[in-house]
């Protein structure tokens, strides 16, 4: 359960954002601004207002949001936030931080990709994409034939976001990403149901 104020004005999300409807997310009966979290960027806010910079944070969670279910959305799934305050951050440092991450996850190197993007609270904000792994770019039911896998979301802190926590804008800056579990473990492991996480299906589960 979260509050209005970090689930969205804490991360500079206007009034009038759509992310505020009751289509995208769950308000609760204990209060009129009481919500369940519908993202993991909550934590940036918590972590800013206890913590002073240089920080460094990575955050998992459980999100919810009021989706369609289907193959490929649920209404509760897990996110990974990541953030970074210091001086003189680079857009540049969060290519690298996350190409190195794509390295990791697959074992080996592949090309990557930003698409600009819109988010409250990054500015700029990209989608990250990183060459599919599995037919190396040619195209392939996994990626869609678009040779791409869409894999999350990520930008440089709003400096808005950081006067709101009382950090100068003017000495310090960040970065910050945010990754859905699911998400990447289909993409992984070829799974074609985000459902399959939640059925206890004794069958899929053995796989792993």
């Amino acid at each position: 359960i979260e509050t209005e104020d970090y689930n969205l004005a804490g991360l500079n999300t206007p009034a009038d954002h759509a992310a505020r409807d009751e289509q995208d997310t769950f308000y609760t009966n204990a209060g009129p601004h009481v919500l369940l979290r519908s993202q993991t960027s909550t934590m940036q806010i918590r972590a800013l207002e206890k913590m002073r910079p240089p920080l460094r944070i990575i955050a998992p969670g459980r999100v919810y949001r009021n989706e369609e279910v289907n193959a490929r959305k649920y209404p509760l799934f897990h996110q990974v936030e990541g953030l970074l305050i210091d001086r003189h951050v680079t857009f540049g440092q969060l290519r690298g931080t996350l190409e190195e991450f794509y390295r990791l996850l697959f074992g080996r190197e592949l090309k990557t990709r930003f698409r600009p993007d819109f988010f409250p609270f990054t500015e700029p904000s990209a989608e990250a994409d990183c060459q599919c792994p599995f037919c190396s770019g040619a195209g392939c039911r996994t990626c869609g034939q678009r040779g791409w896998l869409e894999m999350l979301g990520c930008g440089m802190v709003d400096p808005n976001v950081l006067k709101a926590v009382n950090i100068d804008p003017g000495e310090w800056s960040g970065f910050a990403f945010g990754m859905g579990v699911e998400r990447i473990a289909m993409l992984k492991y070829g799974v074609n149901d985000i459902r399959n996480f939640y059925n206890n299906d004794i069958r899929f589960l053995e796989q792993f």
